[in-house]
């Protein structure tokens, strides 16, 4: 009994002995887990990475736990490497006896033997393949088990088991080899990733498929064997062929997730989230991002040299921004691939017109069919002309709109006021950035200060908001800022312009994305822009050269608008919706011109032209003032009653009043023979010595009215020469509204006609006054 008792005290102290030397091991050899990512990953809103930094170490890895894995690989796993994972205190005896028979008896290593927990321990502790190393592989194993749970073991397993490469863990494997995140894998594909780490270099999917498909069949077989999957489910499984993407860096929203990263701050030092890996998750939709640079791909090789694209596209509702391709090519230098052109400030060109007509909408100046002159003007020595060089005349506000007319912009501008403009849009969030000491003027209109694609998109958001500007959001907790900058009517009734043509009497026609969008382009061919609004979304286009080198002949309608419309037609879900009722405040008038106001209310003689058009607060604002004629555009002309000739009453005591409703000074020139006619205003009698030449006071010598042309002997054009008779200053001299020249009031002009057919030449000078000549072109016959 004694000898008993002292054999066990002898055991129980060899065992106190034992524990105490493999705590001193421990101590002396302590674990050396793996230290907390220091790396960083930019993810789209999925989680998919957009782009990736490497860890200290400079390997690739995302983080997973084992319930963000798909069951199907830890059952792959677990049954390939190690079933009696959760039993076994990290070494599984029988298995390494079993090893070590079978390399006894071969002379080779058959099986490993080697638990998950072992190959763990080796991935923290490489040691080479000897008896020793195994040794030690095992001491390392028996630690892991002391120091971590089970789940904490498998979880390093899941983020550390080599890949191939610079690869290691599951999830990253999983997208850099399949692109898809390992919670959705196949059973082929968890079998193919089980089997990956036993040899990650010969396995590699991307290099050696067959061996890859080869190791996958064994795992197949192992689960079907031991009964975890169905058989037919691992016949099913067997037939997928094994296709891998290269291992490269497969970014997306490369210049996005740049601007991530750096807005990232760095943990302090010393704290636990200091050597974690940063996961920064963005907005982005992988299709989206996927199909927008695409779409800039396919076309960058029909571009120049050295010239950039960028696009944006934004969710209206929750401002987060599902697109950003801030350059054409991110692989390509010489188009400076790294120039983030989404938040780069360039000049807007047209781009700003909306806001301007939306808030003179706001302000009572205008409806939408409101008479806006396009013809050769001056506003205090600025003198814009049109893209295509010509002047159409009257205009309406939705005309003028479409078409991007450039004389009536900065002449509403000029009656809104530059820094007025300038001032509701830095509320709405759009900021003009003009040269240090310059003051907001009339230039702006048409691109005269510089500003975002992003701050665009976010203004131009407004016109399918209520009016509501807000700023892109790129990551989901980015504050949501939103402005007003214009009324939700004078949103609705300028999208409705854009989108339609803004005419409230057209039929409705269903089908098609319904896109309202508008293009610019900065001086000198610089820039290229196109913004869209459709129910969904906010899209922007921009195309130019980051150093600002002009482009000739590459404007916002022929190279941007054509890239905006592709874009809308391939995102999900922006297509027509149901028919949009106008918000309270927006209504429907009949106006007429030249008067502007209400059909109901204008006199039949003085309704020229009749037209309907959307009003805002039940406002039928006149036409704009008349610069030059201060009297209006209601004047009282005198008329003989006997001839019916104009005259005064100084000429005529029994001369008659008529009153009659005049037409912008400018646009008179424009008006055909059968609108003059409808003025009501007769020539100068010749017994009134008020009688002019013309009724600008204007003479053209060289031409009269009703000439027909005809081409010399031999030509096919006619040339006359021309000189202005009266005027003083700047004139503008137009053949059918296109401008020929510019010139003092003394200057000859020569001007060539080569279409047949009826023409108008036209001079205007500073003062409004004008002279018109109409005449035609008899070109020469055929083989005459």
């Amino acid at each position: 009994m004694r000898l008993t008792q002292r054999r066990l005290s002898r055991v129980a102290i060899g065992v106190v002995y034992l524990l105490l030397a493999l705590l001193l091991l421990d101590r002396a050899f302590p674990l050396r887990l793996p230290p907390r990512e220091a790396g960083l990953i930019v993810a789209a809103a999925d989680g998919t990475p957009l782009r990736t930094w490497p860890s200290v170490d400079g390997v690739w890895r995302y983080p997973v736990t084992a319930e963000q894995v798909s069951p199907r690989y830890l059952e792959a796993v677990l049954t390939y490497e190690d079933r009696w994972f959760r039993w076994h205190p990290g070494v599984n005896p029988v298995a390494l006896l079993r090893a070590a028979w079978q390399w006894a008896r071969n002379g080779r290593i058959v099986s490993g033997g080697s638990t998950l927990t072992m190959q763990v321990a080796r991935m923290l502790d490489p040691v080479p393949h000897t008896l020793r190393g195994k040794l030690r592989q095992v001491a390392r194993a028996l630690q892991l088990e002391l120091h971590c749970s089970k789940d904490e073991i498998l979880a390093l397993y899941l983020n550390h088991a080599p890949m191939g490469g610079i690869v290691e863990g599951v999830e990253m494997a999983s997208r850099a080899y399949l692109g898809k995140p390992s919670r959705v894998l196949s059973q082929a594909e968890a079998a193919m990733l089980a089997a990956l780490p036993q040899a990650p270099s010969r396995l590699r999917p991307d290099r050696a498929p067959d061996k890859a498909q080869a190791a996958r069949d064994k795992v197949l077989e192992r689960m079907a064997a031991f009964g975890v999957w169905r058989a037919d489910e691992v016949a099913d499984a067997r037939v997928e062929r094994v296709a891998a993407q290269p291992l490269r860096a497969h970014w997306l929203a490369p210049l996005a997730a740049e601007r991530l990263r750096g807005s990232v701050r760095a943990p302090a030092a010393g704290t636990r989230a200091a050597g974690e890996l940063q996961i920064v998750r963005s907005t982005l939709e992988p299709e989206v991002q996927s199909t927008l640079e695409r779409m800039l791909l396919d076309r960058v090789d029909q571009l120049p040299p050295k010239v950039s694209m960028a696009a944006l596209v934004m969710d209206n509702a929750s401002l987060a921004v599902l697109g950003y391709a801030g350059s054409a090519d991110f692989s390509n230098r010489s188009r400076f691939a790294h120039v983030d052109m989404v938040r780069g400030v360039r000049s807007p060109g047209s781009t700003l017109k909306p806001f301007l007509y939306a808030i003179a909408l706001d302000e009572g100046l205008i409806h939408s069919e409101s008479l806006m002159s396009d013809a050769p003007q001056a506003f205090s020595g600025y003198e814009p002309g049109n893209f295509q060089a010509a002047f159409s005349g009257p205009v309406s506000v939705s005309d003028a709109l479409t078409r991007s007319l450039n004389v009536p912009a900065v002449d509403l501008l000029d009656r809104v006021g530059p820094l007025r403009f300038a001032a509701r849009l830095r509320a709405g969030g759009l900021r003009l950035r003009m040269a240090k000491g310059a003051t907001p003027n009339l230039s702006l209109i048409l691109g005269g200060a510089g500003t975002t694609l992003e701050e665009l998109v976010g203004a131009y958001r407004a016109l399918a908001v209520g009016g509501l500007a807000g700023q892109p959001r790129l990551t989901p907790d980015a504050a949501r800022i939103e402005n007003r900058i214009m009324s939700a009517g004078a949103a609705f009734i300028v999208r409705d312009i854009l989108e339609t043509g803004g005419h409230p009497d057209r039929p409705f026609v269903e089908g098609g994305a319904r896109v309202a969008w508008k293009t610019g382009t900065s001086f000198g061919f610089r820039d290229a822009w196109a913004v869209g609004v459709t129910d969904r979304y906010t899209i922007g286009v921009w195309i130019g050269r980051p150093d600002g080198t002009p482009n000739p002949g590459f404007f916002g309608a022929n190279v941007a608008a054509p890239l905006l419309k592709d874009i809308v037609a391939a995102l999900p879900g922006a297509q027509a919706g149901a028919v949009r009722k106008p918000p309270p405040g927006v209504g429907v008038a009949e106006i007429c011109w030249p008067l502007g106001r209400r059909a109901a209310d204008t006199e039949a003689a003085h309704c020229h032209q009749r037209y309907t058009a959307w009003t805002l607060n039940d406002a039928v604002p006149p036409t704009l003032p008349d610069r030059v004629r201060p009297t209006g555009q209601l004047d009282t002309v005198w008329v003989e009653p006997d001839s019916g000739l104009r005259t005064t009453p100084a000429c005529r005591a029994d001369a008659v009043a008529r009153r009659v409703a005049r037409w912008p000074t400018h646009l008179e020139p424009f008006l055909g023979p059968t609108l003059r006619q409808r003025i009501g205003i007769p020539p100068w009698s010749p017994r009134c010595a008020a009688a002019n030449e013309s009724d600008g006071g204007l003479r053209i010598n060289g031409l009269t009215p009703g000439s027909v042309l005809r081409p010399a002997p031999g030509q096919t054009h006619a040339r006359v020469s021309l000189q202005l008779l009266g005027g003083s200053g700047t004139v503008w001299w137009l053949l059918d509204g296109r401008l020929l020249r510019t010139a003092a009031a003394g200057a000859s002009q020569v001007v060539d006609v080569a279409s047949a057919g009826a023409h108008t030449l036209s001079v205007v000078d500073a003062g409004g006054r004008y002279a018109v000549v109409d005449f035609s072109f008899s070109a020469p016959r055929a083989g005459s």
